[in-house]
């Protein structure tokens, strides 16, 4: 039987670069490559996109060929210059794993790529990545489904947020951002508009929303409906501060201030409330292949969104393989599954 033919798309132009290549060394570790032949298609930070042998570390200065994705839905795979001589060299590829995390990643854009180039891809679609990734719009459609979700305020480009109409304290973020860039705790009024500047470093729109008291809590999702499984849940256990993930200092830690517990030390029908709100979020806002959802499990029992990612990392040290990994499920599989499923979504 012929191997499957995989572009493994990562790197990219957001500030998850990094993080996005590290995921990418993890994946071509656990991808069956008796089933799956893969094509790594690495992108600078300046938007090149390159073919090249692997993610390793120095990928950039390998020997890459120049590569573009073709949104001809009759090519049906990449365009690969040749070396030496004129012209591109046509490669097709049955699916495409879109190792990217942040803007242009997890935002729809490569979605929407995919969606022309007509290649199946693993992971949520256009739509559901953008919604999930404007952490604003997701708490407006999780909410209209009866998920609970923080107290919060937004501010376009050109406007500003009076500080005194807020309750203390509150975390503003960019609205469109991933792992913890540009998000700052903000205790009073007088820090608010520095707060608010850090963000807008990331993301015109930005997110201001009431500190939620509880713990941190995540879940992963892998699966599309009607047959999703939830991983096992972690907590995230601080040091100091909030939590802040992949601006470690220390390589291979993820954070400086925190600690992920799996499975997380909570009581049981606490974990089977936040696997099923998990589960809720994933459905409420279009989610399939995979997503991870992290939550707030307050003193009271009660759960309250925080955010989704719809292609969380997958680092040696990410909480999302570590979930599935606990519930049974390893990193290969995971793969396996979510290319699977990718082979079967319905074209438009």
């Amino acid at each position: 039987m012929d191997k499957l033919k995989v572009g493994i798309i990562f790197g990219g132009r957001s500030e998850e670069h990094p993080i996005s290549t590290k995921s990418a060394q993890e994946v071509a570790r656990n991808l069956d490559t008796e089933k799956y032949e893969p094509y790594y298609v690495g992108i600078t930070k300046d938007g090149a996109w390159k073919l090249c042998d692997g993610p390793d570390a120095e990928w950039e200065n390998g020997k890459c060929r120049a590569a573009a994705l073709s949104p001809d839905s009759t090519v049906h795979g990449l365009l690969v210059r040749q070396q030496g001589q004129e012209g591109y060299e046509t490669i097709p590829l049955d699916v495409v794993l879109p190792v990217l995390h942040g803007t242009c990643g997890e935002d729809g854009a490569m979605q929407g790529l995919l969606e022309l180039s007509g290649i199946p891809y693993a992971g949520c679609d256009v739509q559901s990545s953008a919604l999930c990734m404007d952490k604003s719009l997701a708490y407006t459609v999780a909410a209209s489904a009866g998920i609970a979700t923080p107290v919060f305020w937004t501010a376009a480009a050109d406007q500003n947020i009076d500080p005194e109409q807020l309750t203390y304290p509150v975390f503003v973020k960019p609205a469109r951002s991933g792992s913890s860039f540009g998000v700052s705790k903000v205790s009073r009024a007088e820090e608010l508009q520095s707060a608010v500047e850090t963000a807008r470093q990331y993301d015109a729109k930005v997110l201001i929303e009431e500190a939620v008291v509880g713990s941190e809590i995540g879940c992963a999702i892998l699966g599309n409906e009607p047959d999703l499984m939830a991983g096992e849940v972690d907590r995230i256990a601080l040091s100091h501060g909030f939590f802040r993930i992949h601006q470690e200092e220390s390589p291979e830690t993820g954070s400086d201030n925190s600690t992920a517990i799996v499975p997380a030390d909570i009581p049981a029908e606490s974990r089977l409330l936040v696997q099923e709100t998990a589960m809720a979020v994933y459905r409420a806002l279009g989610c399939s292949g995979l997503a991870r959802v992290d939550m707030f499990l307050k003193d009271d029992g009660a759960v309250v969104l925080n955010e989704v990612n719809t292609f969380p990392g997958m680092t040696s040290y990410s909480r999302y393989p570590r979930m599935m990994a606990a519930a049974g499920v390893p990193l290969g599989q995971v793969l396996d599954r979510i290319l699977s499923l990718a082979l079967t979504r319905k074209s438009r």
